[in-house]
C-alpha cells in the first residue's frame, strides 16, 4: 500500500517553503510520497493575481521533476467548481480503488479551522493527517488535540509566503533564493507577477 500526503495550494508560486515541508513529510513520517495538488482557479472567484492553472502546474512540475516521491497533481482541475476537499478525496479514491492510502497534509493554521470543513468527519473517517506547524493565532479545538488520525510531524517552520513573494517582486526585490532554480527561471522568462 503506497501511503500518498496530499498537499493542496494554490502553489502562486510554489515556493521553497513548499519544498522543505512536503520533502519534511516524506522522510520523516511514514508517507511514501507526497502529491502536490494544484487548486484550480474557482471560476466564482476571479483573482487578477492568480496565474493560470496550467501555468502554476507547469511551476510545480519544474519544481518537483528531480524529486522522486514529490509529484504534481492536477486533479482537481476537471473536478466541478466549487470543489471541496471531500470531492477530491472520493475521486481520487475511486481513480486509484487499489494499491493508495490517501492523507492530507496541513498546516497547523488549517487544523485550527477544520471543523467548519464540509464533512470533516468522514475526513477523519477514512484519511490521517499530517500536520506541520505554522505559527498562527487561536486554538485547535479539542477534538482535534489527541485524535488518531491527525500526526504532528515537527517539521522547520517556514515563514516564507507566495504573497511576499509576488509582491516583492513586483517591487523589483531579489526573490530569487526564495524558489527553486527551475521555478524562478520559468517564472522570470514567462514574465509573471510583474
Amino acid at each position: 500500500m503506497k501511503k500518498v500526503g496530499l498537499y493542496f495550494g494554490t502553489f502562486n508560486p510554489i515556493h521553497i517553503g513548499h519544498l522543505v515541508i512536503a520533502n519534511h513529510m516524506v522522510e520523516f513520517s511514514d508517507l511514501d510520497e507526497v502529491w502536490f495538488v494544484v487548486t484550480p482557479q474557482s471560476p466564482f472567484k476571479v483573482k487578477k493575481t492568480l496565474l493560470d492553472n496550467h501555468q502554476r502546474f507547469e511551476m510545480v512540475y519544474e519544481a518537483t521533476k528531480d524529486y522522486d516521491r514529490l509529484k504534481p497533481s492536477n486533479i482537481e482541475f476537471n473536478l466541478p467548481q466549487p470543489n471541496y476537499t471531500i470531492n477530491t478525496l472520493v475521486h481520487l479514491g475511486e481513480k486509484h480503488p487499489n494499491g493508495y492510502e490517501f492523507s492530507l497534509i496541513m498546516g497547523e493554521d488549517n487544523l485550527k479551522g477544520l471543523h467548519k470543513w464540509k464533512n470533516y468527519e468522514a475526513i477523519l473517517e477514512l484519511h490521517n493527517i499530517y500536520v506541520y506547524p505554522r505559527i498562527s493565532e487561536g486554538a485547535i479545538e479539542h477534538q482535534f488535540q489527541d485524535h488518531e488520525k491527525i500526526h504532528r510531524v515537527n517539521a522547520p517552520i517556514m515563514e516564507i509566503s507566495s504573497t511576499l513573494i509576488r509582491k516583492e517582486h513586483k517591487n523589483g526585490k531579489n526573490i530569487k533564493p526564495l524558489l527553486p532554480p527551475e521555478v524562478w527561471k520559468y517564472m522570470d522568462e514567462m514574465n509573471f507577477y510583474r
